[in-house]
């Protein structure tokens, strides 16, 4: 069970630490894991794939975020699918940026088509 247990501001949770990259786990389970991220200024993780869909909600500043080559800059209030199987990376944009990655074990396809213009059922 989560620690959090009532309301909680998700970019408070995490704090920056110059030169790292801090991570904390907010949930994990059979289902997946749900992790925030504090990158400093020039810090990012090298390009790797994942055997699961993943969500990155960023919540402070901006991330620059590589899938399968092309790169795209993700603001705060922004988000960014990274499917299974693909190659990603992600990094600071300009400054420091905090994010909530969220991993799916059994990925649906449904919200994917949410980043291809698809409409929400």
């Amino acid at each position: 069970m989560s620690e959090i247990m009532r309301p909680a501001a998700l970019a408070s949770l995490v704090e920056y630490q110059d030169g790292s990259i801090v991570s904390k786990t907010v949930l994990k389970s059979d289902a997946g894991t749900v992790t925030l991220f504090a990158f400093a200024a020039g810090q990012g993780l090298s390009e790797h794939t994942a055997p699961f869909d993943a969500m990155v909600t960023v919540l402070d500043g901006m991330a620059e975020v590589m899938i399968g080559g092309q790169v795209q800059t993700v603001a705060a209030g922004e988000m960014i699918i990274m499917p299974a199987g693909i190659p990603h990376a992600v990094k600071a944009h300009a400054g420091p940026f905090k994010m909530l990655l969220v991993m799916l074990k059994q990925a649906s396809r449904d919200a994917t088509s949410l980043t291809r213009g698809g409409t929400q059922k």
